[in-house]
């Protein structure tokens, strides 16, 4: 979290932008003439990721690729799931993987050692989301590779569909299940504090419940966030100003459709035609970055800079 922290600052916002290739929304100039095979679309999903890197990587602290769309093309896909995160981290990213992985013992080990850590691990993520279903003695293998390779990792806290609340509302001991995992989750983090003063662990909190993101805020002081949500779900800049700290940090906010297929939103569609998709996706980006430091404790950040 001390790099995110860093990364951050520099970049005076806190925008990650998600990398979720889907085949029927790329651009025409990416899928002509194409039939859509595996092989074909894994192609194009390379080359459309890494055209949005060329655009965002001065702008933007972090991407987060989603592996299911790569994983759902079988091995071609995942070798251009490991293209992307390479040539990510090669323009200045860090490199959110959005996998949502889990299970006990030595299995979870597995994961967590092929996931995670840039020159330690196979597919090199900087950071992993992790589900906490399984228990506690599910996530501490994660943590154990990931302090010992300089990593993060984001657990499901409180997430932004609209049926996580049927298991993450319920009703525990008095408090709501989100809230039971979210003080683990803080209880972890508060033992990897680092500079930044948060911890390795951090928390996904979506962006469609503001309140419980305020109240999470207050409740894990030692956790940043991963807020998703953002555009196209519905999430402003006023539901997220509650994720952040006093000075602009301890989140990040995942933007998504609404900045890769940003070409195909009404308020760009006008100016930029397919072949012009990348300026789509630098307006959008800067106008998520200017809502963001407008509306929220993120403006501090900005000011703070040289």
């Amino acid at each position: 979290m001390d790099q995110l922290a860093g990364a951050v600052r520099r970049c005076g916002n806190p925008v990650v932008v998600g990398l979720d290739p889907r085949w029927e929304q790329l651009p025409a100039p990416l899928t002509n003439a194409m039939l859509g095979e595996p092989q074909e679309r894994a192609g194009a999903y390379l080359a459309f990721c890494q055209q949005i890197i060329d655009v965002v990587a001065p702008l933007v602290p972090a991407v987060k690729p989603q592996a299911a769309f790569f994983e759902e093309l079988g091995p071609v896909g995942m070798t251009a799931l490991g293209t992307v995160i390479r040539y990510a981290q090669d323009q200045g990213l860090l490199v959110i993987l959005d996998g949502k992985r889990n299970d006990i013992g030595s299995t979870a080990e597995a994961y967590a050692r092929g996931w995670l850590g840039r020159r330690d691990s196979p597919w090199g993520a900087d950071s992993l989301t992790v589900s906490p279903y399984l228990g506690e003695d599910s996530l501490t293998p994660f943590v154990n590779v990931a302090t010992q390779r300089s990593a993060g990792l984001f657990v499901l806290v409180k997430t932004s569909n609209p049926g996580g609340g049927l298991l993450q509302d319920l009703v525990a001991d008095e408090l709501c299940v989100y809230r039971h995992v979210a003080e683990l989750v803080d209880r972890l983090s508060a033992e990897t504090v680092g500079e930044c003063g948060y911890g390795i662990v951090g928390a996904v909190a979506g962006a469609t419940y503001p309140e419980q993101l305020a109240e999470l805020r207050q409740a894990m002081p030692h956790t940043w966030f991963l807020v998703p949500g953002f555009g196209s779900q519905g999430g402003g800049a006023a539901d997220v100003a509650g994720g952040f700290d006093e000075q602009g940090l301890g989140a990040v906010v995942n933007s998504s459709r609404g900045i890769i297929f940003a070409h195909q939103r009404e308020e760009y569609r006008g100016k930029y035609d397919d072949s012009q998709w990348q300026r789509a996706v630098e307006e959008a980006t800067h106008d998520m970055i200017a809502q963001l430091q407008e509306g929220t404790p993120v403006g501090q950040l900005s000011r703070k800079l040289p």
